[in-house]
Formats: structure tokens, C-alpha cells, sequence
């Protein structure tokens, strides 16, 4: 069973109060999407973020093909981490750590995807063809969108 992991950090010129505001609603995870992703929340983001959450989305991440998405918010620490899981969609295992910290004028956003791909060797066959570079992809897009929104640090 092979695990992958994308790793990413970036500085933001906003204070921790303003990251974590929007980081931790679930309701800006479509802001920060890119839009052929065709994301759309169907339940669960109603309220501020807890443990225990669970969100169900839409997202159409490759060739127009609908998939159905549940994650759990299953930690939570004020204005320092949250933890999603998947708990139905894409990935046989899917886990993000997202963590703020207050740095010298700004914050220090860092994720930590683990995950790994279905259908065994050949989704570990297709994860650098298409798995890996797309999560680059959604992951840059939110890099240059975070920093359209907030400034560049």
C-alpha cells in the first residue's frame, strides 16, 4: 500500500485572526477552487467549523466526471490547525493537516496532504501521470488566489 504525501507552505502578509476567519470556513473552500472543478457544497457548511463536521461537496476533478465527496472535520485547534478526512469520494485514503502560525508580519500557512490512490497498481501506475499533477495544480491555483486575495508576503 503506497502513501503519498503533498507538501506546502506559504507565507501570507494577513494577521493570524484574518487566516484563520477564512481558512476555517468551509464556505471559502470554493473561492479557492479552480472553477472547472465544479465545486459545489451541498450540506454541512453551514456553521464554524468543529470537530466532528461532516461536509459533502461536488467536484468534477477530471474529464466532466461528477464525483461525490464527504470529509470530516475531525480536529480542530483555534487559529493554529484543523484536520479534514475524507470519508467517502476519490481517494482510498485521504487526510489534510492544515496549520497557521503567526510569523514576523504575517502568517505561515502549511498543508500536509496524505493520500493514496484506488485500484492498487494501477492507480499507483496513473498517480504521476495524472493523481500527482493535478493536486499541483489545485494547490498552486490556490497559492496565486490566496495571494490575489491577501497580498504576497
Amino acid at each position: 500500500m503506497k502513501i503519498y504525501r503533498l507538501h506546502t507552505k506559504q507565507n501570507l502578509p494577513i494577521s493570524i485572526d484574518e487566516a484563520w476567519e477564512f481558512l476555517s470556513s468551509p464556505q471559502n473552500l470554493k473561492t479557492i477552487t479552480p472553477d472547472y472543478m465544479g465545486f459545489h457544497i451541498l450540506s454541512g457548511a453551514d456553521r464554524p467549523m468543529f470537530p466532528g463536521q461532516i461536509i459533502q461537496y461536488i467536484v468534477t476533478p477530471v474529464l466532466g466526471i461528477k464525483t461525490k465527496w464527504v470529509t470530516e472535520i475531525t480536529h480542530v485547534k483555534d487559529k493554529e490547525y484543523f484536520v479534514d478526512e475524507q470519508r467517502f469520494g476519490p481517494y482510498s485514503l485521504w487526510h489534510h493537516k492544515h496549520f497557521i502560525k503567526p510569523i514576523e508580519g504575517g502568517v505561515e500557512m502549511e498543508d500536509i496532504v496524505d493520500y493514496k490512490v484506488p485500484m492498487g497498481i494501477l492507480g499507483q501506475m496513473v498517480h504521476p501521470i495524472l493523481v500527482k499533477p493535478k493536486l499541483e495544480e489545485i494547490f498552486n491555483y490556490r497559492t496565486k488566489k490566496l495571494e490575489e486575495l491577501f497580498g504576497k508576503y
